[in-house]
């Protein structure tokens, strides 16, 4: 959804392709997150909750970005690493 702003700029074909391709590296980011947390839920819930404060740190001037887009991704990891603790009983 945030990379479909590319197709408003007025940019050429091939132009709007690789604006719409980098727009798309966050998501793919996370998706390879999510494909480790699946395998792994503790580095799951460490590196989404270090994306969380990456992106804290770079977006501190808009407070509603961090709410917006942080928040999603402290709460994944918390339940990735909840997960990870709880996983005995789970699995019982």
């Amino acid at each position: 959804m945030f990379a479909l702003d590319v197709f408003n700029e007025g940019l050429s074909v091939g132009n709007t392709i690789l604006a719409f391709l980098i727009h798309l590296i966050p998501t793919a980011f996370v998706v390879v997150v999510l494909a480790i947390s699946w395998r792994w839920e503790w580095v799951g819930g460490v590196l989404f909750i270090a994306m969380g404060v990456l992106y804290l740190v770079q977006a501190w001037r808009h407070p509603d970005w961090v709410v917006t887009i942080s928040g999603p991704l402290f709460l994944v990891g918390a339940l990735f690493l909840l997960s990870w603790s709880k996983r005995a009983e789970i699995r019982a």
